[in-house]
């Protein structure tokens, strides 16, 4: 690899603190050429897909945020085209997050990002994400406007919660949207969830509609009355018309819960 390494700052946010033990620098002059060639064949396998069925803000912020096919991202490449669009950081984390500082991180406008990439018996397949889920799954999202809005406002919306009830139907909110999203574009159903974005399983069970598959118009009320089970493909899913609702939504989601 004969791309220059852009360093990451030394890793302190004063406006964190249950999240400030798990920032890390990412290394990436670490990464193996084996660890880059896993990158570009999850990479390659889901572009074709992602070109028909993924919807146009996430293919713009693919470019946006500069990925690349051939290797694995730097963080602080990807923040520094990232952050004067939106405010948004892709922040490098040693792994999994408790809620409150993953709510911290979020309203912050800091996404919490793995920097470990999975092994090439795990290519379908990570029961934690790392960070071919985290950047190529959710981080061109951040690119757009008012899903970088809304992102904000759902983590200091769930920050402020106290109650486990109202926490939990508030990550029916993140599942049904952030995770495992479809948006009316041009007539069809694309696909802007990480979950789906990331996974070629999970898309395919969407674009040629699997057995079981529900696609219903959002509606706030039965998104935070669905139970969701993660063991398998997701029989329900709720198809916005724009990203504005789902902005709408959280206000709503806010007013109705705190």
């Amino acid at each position: 690899m004969s791309t220059p390494v852009v360093e990451s700052p030394k890793i302190f946010s004063p406006e964190l603190v249950a999240a400030q033990p798990y920032l890390i620098e990412q290394d990436w002059a670490a990464y193996t050429s084996e660890q880059h060639s896993i990158w570009t064949e999850l990479v390659t396998r889901r572009m074709p897909q992602l070109e028909q069925h993924a919807c146009s803000a996430y293919l713009e912020g693919f470019e946006q945020i500069g990925l690349q096919v051939d290797q694995l991202p730097q963080l602080a490449r990807v923040s520094a085209r990232l952050q004067p669009r939106t405010g948004w950081n892709s922040t490098p984390v040693s792994g999994f997050l408790p809620s409150d500082a993953f709510f911290e991180m979020l309203a912050a406008r800091k996404f919490p990002t793995t920097t470990w990439i999975r092994s090439r018996d795990a290519m379908e397949y990570t029961p934690e994400p790392d960070i071919f889920h985290d950047v190529f799954g959710h981080v061109p999202m951040h690119a757009h406007p008012v899903f970088a809005d809304f992102l904000e406002h759902y983590g200091k919306v769930c920050a402020s919660l106290k109650s486990a009830e109202a926490l939990e139907r508030m990550g029916r909110l993140f599942w049904f949207t952030v995770e495992f999203g479809v948006i009316h574009e041009a007539g069809k159903i694309k696909v802007y969830g990480s979950g789906l974005i990331s996974s070629h399983g999970e898309c395919t069970h969407v674009v040629e509609r699997g057995a079981g598959l529900e696609i219903r118009e959002f509606n706030l009320d039965q998104v935070l009355h669905t139970v969701v089970d993660v063991s398998k493909m997701q029989p329900v899913l709720y198809a916005i018309e724009s990203f504005d609702q789902i902005y709408e939504a959280a206000k709503e989601a806010e007013s109705r819960l705190t």
